[in-house]
């Protein structure tokens, strides 16, 4: 394959990370105690699909489990006692607001937040999950839907059209990532909604279909 637009030694670089480098760099982003730069997994994971074709699914794998065991690792911390921190990050008024709304819509700003592309600060719903003692269940299987949702729709995009995306990303690097997640989006709404009627169906002793 020829090389990409982009510097042999960079290049070089985002290769040697690898699966593992992706993982890593997953846990960093969701975790509590390093920021990794907004969208670095998103960028490193289309990067890595559009020189290893055939290792897409491998790469949204590993990222799609480095952002999962970092997001569960703040949620047990702030199980524990995270409230303080999480004030001091966001703003007393802010995280007031997050707890507000989460005791109404828990699975969905889980889900949603982990579909959504950067900027969106994720780290303080994990946080408000622990902290408002949302079932540890429900918060790992709508993390791990979310975070694969996205990082499945990426890397197959990433695959197929790779070398177009990353001559796009190095000019509309913001516009690319919200159009690369749009249809992750989309699928998201569409299963929660499915899930909610469904939930709402078995409640009321309605047949589901299937």
């Amino acid at each position: 394959m020829g090389s990409l637009e982009w510097p042999t030694s960079v290049w070089n670089w985002i290769r040697g990370l690898g699966p593992i480098g992706l993982l890593l760099l997953g846990i960093a982003d969701s975790g509590p105690f390093v920021d990794a730069p907004p969208g670095s997994v998103d960028t490193f994971l289309i990067l890595l699909c559009a020189g290893s074709r055939e290792l897409w699914a491998l790469y949204a794998l590993m990222a799609t489990m480095g952002e999962v065991i970092g997001g569960y690792v703040t949620y047990r911390i702030a199980q524990k006692g995270g409230q303080e921190t999480l004030e001091k990050k966001v703003g007393k008024a802010r995280a007031e607001k997050v707890y507000k709304n989460f005791e109404k819509h828990g699975l969905i700003m889980v889900f949603g937040g982990a579909v959504a592309p950067p900027p969106f600060p994720f780290t303080p719903i994990p946080m408000a999950a622990g902290i408002m003692q949302y079932p540890p269940k429900k918060f790992f299987l709508a993390l791990a839907a979310g975070r694969s949702v996205r990082f499945f729709t990426e890397a197959l995009l990433g695959r197929t059209y790779g070398r177009q995306m990353i001559t796009f990303f190095s000019s509309h690097y913001q516009a690319a990532t919200y159009a690369l997640i749009a249809v992750a989006v989309l699928a998201g709404i569409g299963a929660v909604v499915y899930f909610k009627h469904t939930r709402a169906r078995k409640k009321v002793g309605e047949p589901v279909s299937k």
